[in-house]
């Protein structure tokens, strides 16, 4: 087949038909509607929630309880001889601050404790000035002072390693410490006491 015409005019017309694909293909790039933001929670792999068995609760108390870690299940076992009273999600120690394993007795008890070394600078207010920070790395501002992590309802278990109220992502994610759910950690608070064992497996 033979092209007829000048070739400015056959160069006009493929231009003219390249423009107007390349609006139809703007208009339904820019036209859709862009996917929904999603929530953070979304990123977070899901645990097994707490499980309860309510009917050792009249039986277990802190003379004759234990605690069971397990590092690779990320999960905490409150329990008395061989039964289990509370089986709970944790979030242990993560990679460079990794939880001790070993056996253990709890060295203190504190409802209402706060971390010497990890928290936030504060000014005057109490307004934060800079978050998530280390008083053993970080230089506090002109200003602001240390204000510590609060961590409620806190068991030591060995040196600066407790368990307590925290953020579970759904891996170890903690600085050596192992995190409970808010409704868990008084349950085992009040059911331990200093000297109580705490078995952490591998």
């Amino acid at each position: 087949m033979r092209i007829v015409g000048h070739p400015h005019i056959l160069l006009a017309a493929i231009s003219i038909f390249s423009i107007a694909l390349g609006q139809i293909a703007s208009a339904q790039w820019f036209g859709a509607k862009p996917a929904p933001m999603r929530k953070a929670t979304d990123f977070i792999h899901r645990q097994e929630p707490p499980k309860i068995n309510r009917g050792l609760e009249g039986a277990v108390n802190p003379d004759n309880s234990h605690v069971v870690i397990s590092i690779t299940k990320q999960r905490v076992y409150l329990m008395t001889g061989d039964q289990v009273y509370i089986d709970s999600p944790v979030s242990s120690g993560k990679r460079g601050h990794g939880t001790p394993t070993g056996t253990f007795h709890i060295q203190e008890k504190d409802p209402d404790h706060y971390s010497s070394v990890y928290g936030n600078f504060v000014d005057r207010s109490g307004r934060i000035v800079r978050s998530g920070i280390s008083s053993m790395i970080d230089s506090a501002p002109s200003g602001t002072h240390f204000k510590g992590a609060p961590m409620k309802w806190f068991c030591r278990i060995t040196g600066g390693v407790g368990m307590h109220i925290g953020i579970l992502p759904g891996y170890p994610a903690s600085h050596g410490c192992v995190r409970l759910p808010p409704e868990i950690a008084p349950l085992i608070y009040q059911r331990v006491r200093v000297g109580t064992r705490v078995e952490i497996e591998p």
